[in-house]
């Protein structure tokens, strides 16, 4: 237990800084760089921070079971968290749509909203490695991958 708790706490503290910091800046608007990347990852690094915690601090912790005020909070997080896996009946999130439409339209039409003409957009897609034919949809070229598909768009609509 001694190697556990010389790292077990300072590893939640250091990723509830991260994913606070991160958290704060995705909800405004105002992340850059890496900023979702490292919240997400950082997320999954906090549950072993956190289990490793509780295993730590078991006794003191499960003493908050017997303070109703106690529960009642950890009862309402578990609501809430249970709540937000019902589906959302709004439409969703439009970018998701004009993503799958990119997605699904001939690449001559991706190109012009790129503002390219479509030989220069080929040809800097080909330059890059990617191979689209004349009328295929970059889901058609790329399988589908957000990854293969992100990189098509990256290339045509860089400046």
């Amino acid at each position: 237990m001694p190697k556990l708790r010389a790292w077990a706490t300072p590893l939640t503290v250091a990723t509830f800084l991260t994913m606070g910091v991160t958290g704060l800046l995705l909800f405004f608007h105002l992340d850059i760089g890496l900023n979702k990347l490292l919240h997400e990852w950082v997320g999954l690094l906090m549950i072993f921070g956190v289990g490793a915690h509780l295993v730590l601090n078991w006794r003191p912790f499960s003493t908050y079971f017997k303070r109703q005020s106690a529960v009642v909070i950890m009862a309402s997080g578990a609501a809430v968290l249970m709540l937000s896996f019902i589906p959302v009946q709004s439409g969703g999130n439009p970018m998701s749509s004009v993503f799958q439409s990119l997605q699904a339209a001939p690449i001559e039409q991706v190109i012009a909203l790129a503002g390219k003409g479509a030989e220069d957009g080929l040809a800097a897609l080909q330059a890059e490695g990617v191979l689209v034919e004349p009328g295929q949809s970059i889901m058609a070229a790329t399988g589908g991958g957000r990854d293969a598909t992100m990189q098509v768009i990256k290339v045509l609509f860089a400046d």
